[in-house]
Order: C-alpha cells, then sequence, then structure tokens
C-alpha cells in the first residue's frame, strides 16, 4: 500500500482514548440516519401503494401485498447480509491494530463475496418467491401482487448486498457520513421514481419495487466509486478483488452465526406473520403500517448497537481492554433512553403515523394497537442489540447466536402455537416480542460477563508482550 493506515487515519477520531461518549454518539447519529433512509426506501413503497394504487380496496391490497414480504425478504437476505457483520468486525480489528495489509485483504474480500452472494441470493428468492408466500397462509387475492414485488425485489439482490457490505468497510473506518450521503441520493431517487411509476404509469406493486431496486443501485456504485478512491480506507483495486481464505474466515467467524441469527429471528416474524394473515388483509394493512413505524424505533436502537460493535472491536484490537466495560455501560444508556423516548412517542403519535400509510380508520385501529405491545417496550429489544454488538466486537458470535435462537425465536414459536392457539387474539400474539427480547437480554448479559472476563484477560496479556518488546527493542537500540 502506498500509505499506511497511520497516516490514512489523521483526519479520522481516534476510538481508543477517552472520553468516548461524545465519539459514540458522533458516530451513531450518521447510523440512524442512514438506518432512517434505507427504511424509507419500504416506507414509500407502502405509503404509494397504500395511497395510489387505485381504489381504497385496491390500496388496501397492495399495501397488504408490500408488507406481507418484509419478514420473508428478511428471512432470505439475512444469512447474507450477516456476514456485513463480520466485515465491519474484521475490518474494525485491523483499523485497531493499524495492520494496512490484512484490512485491505478483508475489503477485497468482503466486495467480492458481497457481489457473488448477492447473485445467489437473488436467484434462490426468485424461483422460491411464490412458494414462500403460500406456505406464509397469504391470502388469494393479495398473492399474484406480493409475488410480483417480490420477484422483482430479489433481481436487486447484489446491488444490495454490495451497498450494505461496503458501508459496513466504510464504518468500520470511522467514515458513517459518507454512506448516509450516499443514501440520501438514492432515497431522493426512489421517491420520486415510485411516485412517477405508481401515478403516471400505473404500475402498482411492480412500480415500486422497481423503484427501489433502482434506488438500492445508485447507493452501490456510489460506495463502490468512493471505495475506488480509496482516502479514508484502503483504496479498492479490481484486480486485487480476490477471496483471501484468512480474512474469510475471520468475516466468517463472526458473520455466519450474526447471518444465522438474523436469518432465524426473521423465521420467527414469518410465524408470527403467518398467525396474522388468516384476519385478512385489514387487520394485514394495519400490521403494515406499524411494522413500518416501528422499524425507524428499531434501525435507531440498532445503529447503537453497531456503533457499541465498532469501538469495541477497534479497542479489542488495539488491547484498550480498560475501555470495553465503559464502551458497552454508556452504548446501554443511550438505547434505553433512545428506546424509550421513541417507542412511547410512536404510540402517542401512531394515529397520525398509521394514518400517512393508510386512510382507512380500521387499518390505523389495528395499527396503533400492535405499537402499544411492540412499541413501547422497544428499549427491550435496543439493550439486547447492544448486548449483541459488545459479544461481536471481542470475537464472539456463535454465543450471542444460540441465545437469540432460543430466547428469542424458540420462546416465539412456543407462544405462538400455545398461548396464542389458547387466546387467538391480536394482544396475546404481540405480547411475545417483549417478553422474548427481555428474557434474552438477560441471558445475553450473563454471557457477557463470562466472556469478557476472559477476553479481557487475554488482551492485558498481549499488551504485556507488546509492551515488553517494545521496551526490550528501545534497549538495544540504544546500545
Amino acid at each position: 500500500m502506498e500509505r499506511t493506515l497511520r497516516e490514512k487515519k489523521r483526519r479520522e477520531e481516534d476510538f481508543c482514548s477517552r472520553p468516548l461518549l461524545k465519539k459514540i454518539i458522533k458516530f451513531t447519529l450518521p447510523l440512524i440516519f442512514t438506518g432512517v433512509l434505507q427504511l424509507l426506501y419500504n416506507a414509500a413503497d407502502i405509503i404509494v401503494v397504500g395511497r395510489f394504487a387505485g381504489t381504497p380496496a385496491e390500496c388496501d391490497r397492495a399495501m397488504a401485498a408490500v408488507g406481507s414480504t418484509g419478514s420473508l425478504v428478511n428471512l432470505i437476505t439475512n444469512l447474507f447480509l450477516g456476514l456485513s457483520v463480520g466485515s465491519l468486525s474484521a475490518m474494525g480489528r485491523c483499523m485497531g491494530a493499524k495492520d494496512g495489509e490484512r484490512a485491505s485483504r478483508v475489503e477485497h474480500t468482503s466486495v467480492l463475496i458481497s457481489v457473488i452472494g448477492g447473485f445467489v441470493i437473488g436467484i434462490i428468492g426468485f424461483f422460491l418467491s411464490e412458494p414462500l408466500l403460500v406456505l406464509m397462509q397469504t391470502p388469494a387475492e393479495v398473492l399474484p401482487l406480493a409475488t410480483l414485488y417480490l420477484k422483482i425485489y430479489f433481481l436487486g439482490m447484489p446491488f444490495i448486498a454490495l451497498y450494505n457490505f461496503g458501508a459496513a468497510i466504510m464504518r468500520a473506518c470511522g467514515d458513517t457520513q459518507r454512506p448516509l450521503i450516499f443514501l440520501a441520493f438514492a432515497g431522493i431517487a426512489n421517491v420520486g421514481l415510485n411516485l412517477l411509476l405508481v401515478i403516471a404509469f400505473k404500475m402498482s406493486v411492480a412500480g415500486v419495487a422497481v423503484a427501489t431496486i433502482s434506488a438500492q443501485a445508485v447507493a452501490a456504485v456510489l460506495v463502490t466509486i468512493w471505495l475506488i478512491k480509496g482516502k479514508r480506507y484502503p483504496k479498492l483495486f479490481f484486480k486485487k478483488l480476490k477471496v483471501y481464505k484468512r480474512e474469510l474466515v475471520e468475516i466468517i467467524k463472526i458473520g455466519l452465526p450474526a447471518g444465522i441469527q438474523g436469518t432465524i429471528f426473521s423465521l420467527s416474524n414469518v410465524i408470527i406473520q403467518s398467525a396474522i394473515n388468516p384476519f385478512g388483509d385489514v387487520v394485514m394493512a394495519g400490521n403494515t403500517a406499524s411494522a413500518s413505524v416501528e422499524g425507524f424505533v428499531y434501525v435507531s436502537m440498532n445503529s447503537v448497537s453497531q456503533a457499541c460493535l465498532t469501538f469495541v472491536s477497534q479497542n479489542y484490537g488495539a488491547d484498550r481492554h480498560e475501555n470495553i466495560g465503559l464502551i458497552l455501560g454508556q452504548c446501554t444508556l443511550i438505547v434505553t433512553v433512545l428506546g424509550v423516548v421513541l417507542g412511547v412517542a410512536a404510540y402517542f403519535a401512531g394515529g397520525f403515523l398509521c394514518g400517512l400509510y393508510n386512510a382507512n380508520p380500521e387499518v390505523i385501529k389495528y395499527g396503533v394497537e400492535r405499537l402499544l405491545y411492540v412499541s413501547v417496550p422497544y428499549c427491550l429489544c435496543g439493550i439486547m442489540e447492544v448486548l449483541v454488538g459488545a459479544l461481536r466486537g471481542v470475537g464472539h458470535s456463535f454465543v450471542p447466536m444460540i441465545v437469540s435462537v432460543v430466547g428469542v425465536c424458540g420462546l416465539r414459536i412456543v407462544w405462538v402455537y400455545t398461548v396464542f392457539a389458547a387466546m387467538n387474539t391480536l394482544a396475546i400474539l404481540y405480547i411475545s416480542y417483549p417478553v422474548s427480547w427481555g428474557i434474552t437480554a438477560l441471558v445475553h448479559f450473563i454471557c457477557y460477563l463470562f466472556v469478557s472476563k476472559k477476553e479481557i484477560g487475554n488482551m492485558k496479556r498481549r499488551r504485556a508482550e507488546k509492551e515488553a518488546a517494545q521496551a526490550s527493542a528501545a534497549v538495544e537500540s540504544a546500545q
């Protein structure tokens, strides 16, 4: 490399020196805005078809069709996109250790597997769209529209994967602002195309799907161009694109369990969506509106989790063991306040917010009902996510995967087939969310106490060895 990472980081924040709270907040805010913009893709789809897809009945069906695909999209894509968490963790350690050569290999490996994996997932998702929607008990009147939307969406999967991996590399290097700017351009394109294709060309769900993948392509191209420039991170060269075995193993070690966790996590949501579908398209539409509103609360808290992972991984790479617990504590405080404020605000503004998606009073009523049980206690989900970020930051992804699979997914599935089966109401179904978050967060905390003790001991040993080597080199130099 032409320049060392030390020279490249002159303008970057030092994530390994105190005070850290201001740096964490500064790092998190662009992540929140980026997550919000990503959600606006789906929200814009839902709002446009919910308002402009035709008659009120056609709008309800189109809105239910787009909303019913959300959990299925996450189910299929999270396995692959979870690998980007591995890239974030691996790159963060390289930055903390100031290892430029390995950072370059992580970057080139990440970009290549994102493109290859995007094509694979896109093809699989395209051909399995209708069978999976049928398994979810999607109503017959909604199924054709939902299938069409899902097939078009999966055609854009390579762009979605490339953006996520590229943005993860940039964030690990301390740059959270440019992914936000790129997504802002893409968001403007998405909204404009949505309105044009649905209102002017009467394309309904096909129009919003085409608009979404077009916008994702814009974001992916912009991220790639900036990685090629490489001003704040290792420069991307197409001729260097290669899967480096050691770096791939490191990415998979963290990313694969994260992806499996996300996939199984989404599986529980698919089962819950399947339990909602028999209530009819009006309830489905209300659930869709509420879930979209909740998504903005979730991405805000998940951004804190990503910040926790980034800061912990850099300090882990630099063997700054004294900062790990402080980072977790500060991120837990931030995510709790954020979750309470946004979750409660979303509920009290629920009538207005759900009304943006659909004007049907029944749809709004069902949307607000879900917000009461899911949005208000959302801070529990945030605490759970931050603990997972800390565990992944110190190199442990398998443990949180197992805990989340059993605590969140397993509990929800059991809940649907026992408690909900006995008391078949929406309220009982929605209560499974906060119950599973709270129990899982507690178990994650217990796991963190055991894992951190071991890893802090390892960091102390490595740091002592480095200091001894430096002292010995200084003595030899003096002689």
